[in-house]
């Protein structure tokens, strides 16, 4: 531990231990002004080490020389200068707290004492397909629905108590970044990552997003804040043919449709901004001129005739520099994506510069933090080899500095590992995050009036069940054939269709990219995990509760006549759909997303443009005359 100077009853931390009261050391100073200070006292090497955040492991990665020093991420604060980690395992909050306080130590015991920075992706929605980058963990925390489980809530003051309550579970475990939340208009129906989003609709993301940064961060950043890293701007939605950006296929953002980049892109990062989000995130994609109309105004135009620079978001000045911090008037710090330096570079233009040109243009282009990149040699060459001078580092480093001070990790970047797990556990919050499951739940068909299932109408029920879905079908029917015994002893469960009076059955699809790489699916079949013709067996044999995870817009007409009732649910515990099928909670939800008429209208549809405002009948229609559009669901009529 560094020492402590006190004045009168004042104490201090003395962070380089050089026994004076420093500008950064005083408390009583603004961050702004601390961070110039602190500015001023740092090597090339420290700067540099500051504008990386990688990934938090310890031990040899795969295919590590075993003498490498920095195979562990120690070595990385201690000799590389790195404060800003990534939390990618999902151990328990006091194993969370135990490891923050580890590392801490190694960081107070440095020159100047520079705190780490712990951050996450989201830890707090169930999550069956953990996904690297995207959503590692989950079931430690307190449980809440998929973000678009939440944006199915249209309900604002639900997403800001999500948002506190997560806020004080990751202070509590020593984390204070998230990499989070997409915000961005899903508008293209086979992008994987809209089940990442808050769906289609640019104004109810607008609300969702100011929610979020005040219930994470507060109305100004603090020393209880969870600092938002909003991402990916401009917005990763406008996708061509749905295809992952994180692929070179899938590199291109098209926008077809003149004026869809401020009509339903921006809005969202504007509220983002306008509450005081921290950090932004660039995208990985390419926005390419020969498939867009005209968005930007002729300011903000790459040059006379070419309306894009098509280079990945993180070396794209005039949308970083140009777009988000002078005409949208953001303060905060460009958190690049993973890989920008390696092997998600796109753009021809990138293709061929070196790693330290590489770092040029994107620092030029405003980019503060380097993502998942571990070793800053880098960017100390390019300032060595003139690419780019120290001084050019220094904005972006008091930028990042600034958020540290903020946060108030210089005073005391420790937590108490025994609380953490306390308010980990707390069975409040988890009942205020069931509660937010069944306001989750969209009921989209009842005409047949098989719901709910009431005491009544369910002592004289003989119940099917079945899950469909890529892998574990058999486990996951099990769990929830357990799930509804404990809800309701004295159900009458039975092994076939033959022997039931109803069915419920679960659909979960995955996502699939077509074996060409030209596409994505969301068409149900084998390749998404779904017995289609099974399916429609058992609502030929039975009046069957059809429950689709609607994660993305599916196209669900194949499986969708035949059901007696149709509900959607989005990453939600089944104890909640239990409780709506049942009748204890009357459902309120509203689709966030518009559900596709067939494959023909997903493959017709403009990418950068919501479902809800296509040119043409995009829309899935059921018998009952219902279209399942954006903000569509049913309740129970009394």
């Amino acid at each position: 531990m560094k020492p402590i100077i006190k004045q009168g009853q004042r104490e201090f931390r003395d962070l380089n231990a050089d026994g004076k009261l420093n500008i950064y050391e005083d408390w009583r100073q603004s961050p702004e002004k601390r961070a110039a200070d602190l500015v001023s006292r740092m090597t090339l090497e420290e700067k540099a080490g500051l504008m990386h955040i990688t990934s938090e492991r310890r031990g040899a990665p795969a295919g590590a020389a075993v003498d490498d020093p920095y195979v562990d991420t120690v070595g990385y604060v201690k000799d590389r200068n790195i404060r800003y980690l990534v939390i990618r395992d999902n151990p328990t909050a006091q194993q969370l707290a135990d490891r923050a306080n580890d590392y801490q130590k190694i960081a107070e015991a440095s020159r100047l004492g520079i705190p780490v920075v712990f951050a996450s992706n989201p830890r707090n929605h169930v999550n069956p397909d953990q996904q690297f980058g995207i959503s590692e963990a989950t079931g430690q925390f307190s449980l809440w629905p998929g973000t678009l489980g939440l944006a199915a809530t249209q309900d604002p003051d639900v997403v800001r108590g999500f948002a506190e309550t997560a806020r004080a579970e990751w202070r509590a475990a020593g984390i204070h970044k998230i990499y989070g939340y997409q915000i961005e208009t899903a508008t293209e129906p086979r992008w994987n990552r809209v089940s990442g989003t808050f769906g289609e609709s640019p104004d109810l993301n607008s609300s969702i997003a100011r929610e979020l940064v005040l219930g994470f961060q507060g109305k100004e950043l603090n020393n209880e804040s969870v600092a938002q890293t909003i991402k990916h701007f401009p917005g990763d939605g406008a996708v061509q043919r749905g295809l992952d950006p994180h692929n070179e296929q899938g590199r291109w953002a098209i926008y077809p449709t003149e004026g869809s980049l401020y009509k339903y892109q921006l809005p969202p990062f504007q509220a983002a901004i306008d509450a005081g989000a921290s950090s932004i995130m660039s995208y990985y994609n390419v926005p390419n001129n020969e498939f867009s109309a005209d968005q930007l105004p002729k300011n903000l135009w790459y040059s006379a005739d070419q309306q894009f620079e098509e280079v990945g978001g993180a070396y794209n000045k005039k949308l970083l520099d140009g777009l988000l911090k002078r005409e949208m008037g953001f303060k905060g710090y460009v958190n690049s994506d993973s890989g920008i330096l390696t092997t998600t570079a796109w753009g021809a233009a990138i293709q061929d510069l070196t790693l330290e040109q590489r770092y040029a243009k994107a620092v030029g282009a405003g980019v503060a933090l380097f993502s998942d990149y571990n070793d800053p040699a880098g960017l100390i060459n390019a300032v060595r080899q003139g690419l780019l001078s120290e001084a050019d580092l220094d904005p972006h480093v008091e930028s990042l500095l600034t958020e540290i001070f903020t946060l108030g990790l210089f005073e005391n970047p420790y937590v108490d590992p025994q609380n953490a797990q306390t308010v980990a556990d707390s069975a409040q919050s988890q009942a205020v995050a069931d509660e937010a499951h069944r306001k989750s739940v969209v009921l989209l068909r009842n005409d047949s009036r098989q719901l709910p299932l009431t005491d009544e109408a369910l002592a004289a029920k003989r119940l099917y069940v079945e899950i469909f879905t890529g892998s574990g079908a058999a486990t996951q029917t099990a769990a929830l054939k357990d799930i509804i015994r404990k809800a309701d002893p004295a159900v009458q469960i039975v092994s076939t269709p033959e022997e039931a009076t109803d069915a419920l059955v679960l659909v979960r699809p995955n996502s699939y990219e077509l074996p060409d790489g030209s596409a994505k699916s969301v068409e149900l079949d084998a390749n998404t995990g779904v017995d289609v013709a099974r399916i429609r067996e058992i609502e030929a044999m039975v009046p069957t509760i059809l429950a689709v995870n609607a994660i993305l817009p599916w196209v669900i007409k194949e499986i969708e006549p035949e059901a007696a009732s149709v509900i959607a649910t989005f990453d939600v515990k089944t104890e909640a759909l239990w409780d709506v099928v049942r009748g204890r909670f009357n459902p309120t939800g509203g689709l966030p997303v518009t559900l596709p008429a067939d494959q023909a209208a997903v493959e017709a549809n403009a990418s950068d443009v919501p479902g809800y405002a296509e040119k043409f009948d995009y829309t899935y229609t059921n018998a009952a005359g219902d279209d399942y559009t954006f903000g569509f669901g049913l309740s129970y009529r009394g």
